[in-house]
């Protein structure tokens, strides 16, 4: 049950993401030691995430180390907000936002690890714009295209690799809801994310890989529970 991109992704238009039903946030890899703290990418990335009220924050664990995402701060201690308690390599932990607001969180195993999710109102940017819920859609061209055999078309939209920076991989699920998948993206065989079980609420969602150690091009696999088995290239589909 795969939807595989497996020809080397090469996005030519950094995407633009104009709402934030979604967020995934990653550690940095080796922050188990510090040092990440003083980087520009801080120890988990993105080390400020916005997401709107109701939305979905994934919090990954791509590093090889065990952490924490804990709301709150090293000097007062856990406000009870969120907690993953320890959450090991591979796996991950959702939460959303009942109320708009600043929430800092850190890892309790390794306090030099900080980090501050904004939630938003809803309708706080669609007063700024007439679009409305366009804003909830990236935009651009799609980096690659297909379509699932239920004929669900899905886009994908990915920022540019760029070597020691985090790649942002959005994907829309036309006239879907509450889609339910697995994500991995490779680049040089090595693994910057792991996303099992990711869900999108409004058929939309974005993912942040870890920073990549290349300009190379990225494999991006997604595995979607009772599909057909696709390879994707581009914008041309091929069915296995």
């Amino acid at each position: 049950v795969l939807f595989a991109m497996v020809a080397g992704l090469v996005a030519t238009t950094p995407a633009a993401f104009a709402d934030h039903p979604e967020v995934t946030i990653v550690p940095a890899a080796g922050s188990g030691a510090p040092g990440c703290e003083e980087t520009a990418d801080e120890c988990y990335i993105p080390s400020t995430a916005t997401v709107a009220v109701g939305g979905t924050v994934i919090m990954s664990n791509t590093d090889t180390a065990a952490h924490t995402f804990t709301s709150g701060t090293p000097d007062d201690g856990p406000d009870g907000i969120f907690d993953t308690s320890l959450l090991m390599a591979g796996s991950s932990f959702e939460w959303s936002p009942t109320e708009a607001g600043e929430y800092p969180y850190f890892c309790m195993v390794h306090p030099w690890m900080q980090g501050t999710i904004i939630a938003e109102a809803e309708g706080a940017e669609e007063s700024a714009d007439e679009h409305g819920d366009e804003m909830m859609m990236p935009s651009g061209d799609a980096t690659a295209t297909g379509m699932l055999s239920d004929g669900t078309m899905v886009s994908i939209w990915a920022s540019t690799p760029t070597a020691g920076e985090a790649m942002e991989i959005s994907i829309e699920f036309a006239d879907a809801e509450h889609v339910n998948h697995d994500i991995s993206v490779t680049q040089n065989g090595n693994e910057v994310l792991n996303d099992e079980g990711a869900h999108h609420h409004e058929g939309t969602g974005m993912h942040t890989t870890a920073p990549l150690s290349s300009s190379d091009p990225v494999d991006i696999t997604i595995t979607f529970q009772g599909m057909v088995y696709l390879i994707l290239k581009q914008d041309q589909l091929v069915k296995k």
